[in-house]
């Protein structure tokens, strides 16, 4: 059999990266194993020398990674672009979010608004205070630790507003999702792969980004809330 690619990822792939590590072991034969964590959970790992062949995160963390040499250079590659989304505790009011104001609107009427650790969560407070409601909202803002759902901060009611990417809101019992943030104020995530320097087989590795970039990785990605990416180079090297 041949030898198991190894990956770590942030949560917000974890998902679709569990659906076709199965299809690609089916179809392939390759069998794959990633193990998935908060973003920055994951980041420290690597900088600490964990081993694995491939690595799965938003860009802008991967960017970082690849500039301290924990990358194969030039292997870097987007793989899909995830939305930011709003969602209530299922049974509350569902506030509008057609415009800018309806969303201005929803975050001065939550009484605790939950967000993450990753780059969905600096966003939103980047947004929260280009809309002048730092001050505000300040007391009001609750973030879920590394590795942990914001969802799961409202079904146990510590908080009546969430964002985070649709990928992990999406189809969590309790969580209802009111719909991406509207105009200028949308938040969109590119999630992308490279070769760890740490991986013994980054031939291989590298070969299975093709896979991931697939239009059948495609179709499970969409299936999980995420789109194409603006661009999809081909995997050099090989």
């Amino acid at each position: 059999m041949d030898q198991q690619i190894c990956g770590l990822s942030s949560m917000a792939t974890r998902l679709i990266l569990a659906d076709l590590s199965e299809h690609i072991r089916l179809a392939h034969g390759i069998p794959v194993r990633f193990e998935s964590a908060g973003g920055v959970e994951i980041a420290r790992r690597v900088r600490e020398g964990a081993e694995a062949d491939v690595l799965v995160l938003a860009d802008g963390a991967l960017a970082e990674l690849e500039s301290e040499g924990h990358l194969v250079r030039d292997t870097v590659r987007p793989l899909w672009i995830s939305q930011v989304v709003a969602a209530v505790p299922e049974g509350s009011p569902v506030p509008a979010l057609g415009s800018e104001s309806d969303l201005q609107a929803a975050l001065l009427a939550a009484k605790k608004i939950a967000y993450s650790t990753g780059p969905s969560g600096t966003a939103l407070v980047d947004l929260i205070t280009r809309l002048h409601l730092a001050d505000t909202l300040r007391n009001r803002l609750v973030q879920a630790p590394p590795g942990v759902p914001v969802g799961s901060l409202l079904t146990s009611g510590e908080a009546d507003l969430a964002f985070q990417q649709n990928s992990e809101l999406m189809d969590l019992p309790g969580v209802v999702i009111i719909g991406p943030l509207p105009g200028n104020a949308a938040i969109n995530s590119t999630f992308s792969a490279g070769v760890l320097a740490s991986s013994n087989q980054p031939r291989r590795a590298c070969e299975f980004l093709d896979i991931l970039g697939s239009d059948a990785a495609l179709k499970t990605a969409r299936a999980r809330g995420m789109r194409a990416p603006w661009a999809d180079p081909g995997c050099p090297g090989q």
